[in-house]
């Protein structure tokens, strides 16, 4: 399977509590919900078209709990990306989330050596494995080399506090961008390959001429 990981993420790479202001309160944060303006319907159909390429889904604890509560029961269970989330199978990685309570099935909570049980899953036939929030997650991910594809949504918000996208990290990572589209309400969507080792150069202006 090919490693998805995508994400909001505000101008100033905030990520925390995009959906409402009680979404994420963790370290006082008082400042959710700043993703929501945007919305619009060209940006719902694309999320439909990821939805429909996802085979299982790769969460950290505090998003699958905060998705468990709500996806299931979502009025329209027709719904595209919830049929999705709900139906397809999602591994939860935690420490302290028992197998009874990974309710909202069909799950799997991977412990131990979680790069090593990921890199079993992405040896796996199959579509996309998608990682979606779940920063600390992702970006584990991404410095184990297991990140495929990254898709950044950005809001045309500075945020100014909560926890971020990308901290310190003893990798550089390089990217290739694939696709830039822009929806009417103002978000930029961005889709990077991943393409090992980020690289360096200098500027010379005088091998310009």
């Amino acid at each position: 399977m090919r490693i998805v990981f995508m994400t909001f993420t505000s101008l100033d790479g905030v990520t925390q509590g995009p959906g409402s202001p009680d979404e994420d309160t963790s370290g006082g944060f008082d400042r959710g919900g700043w993703f929501v303006p945007f919305l619009d319907d060209t940006f719902l159909g694309i999320v439909e078209g990821w939805a429909d390429a996802a085979d299982a889904y790769l969460f950290g604890r505090r998003t699958y709990t905060a998705f468990a509560e709500a996806w299931p029961n979502m009025p329209d269970p027709d719904d595209p990306v919830a049929r999705s989330l709900n139906g397809c199978h999602k591994y939860v990685v935690s420490g302290t989330l028992d197998d009874t309570e990974a309710t909202w099935g069909p799950a799997t909570v991977l412990r131990g050596d979680v790069v090593a049980a990921v890199r079993a899953l992405k040896a796996q036939t199959g579509g996309e494995l998608q990682i979606h929030g779940s920063t600390t997650l992702g970006r584990s991910m991404l410095d184990a080399g297991l990140v495929d594809e990254l898709r950044l949504v950005c809001a045309p918000v500075v945020v100014g506090d909560g926890r971020r996208l990308f901290e310190r990290s003893d990798h550089a990572t390089g990217l290739r961008l694939l696709d830039l589209a822009a929806t009417p309400g103002g978000l930029a969507v961005q889709t990077y390959a991943v393409d090992g080792p980020a690289t360096t150069g200098s500027y010379h202006p005088a091998a310009r001429s």
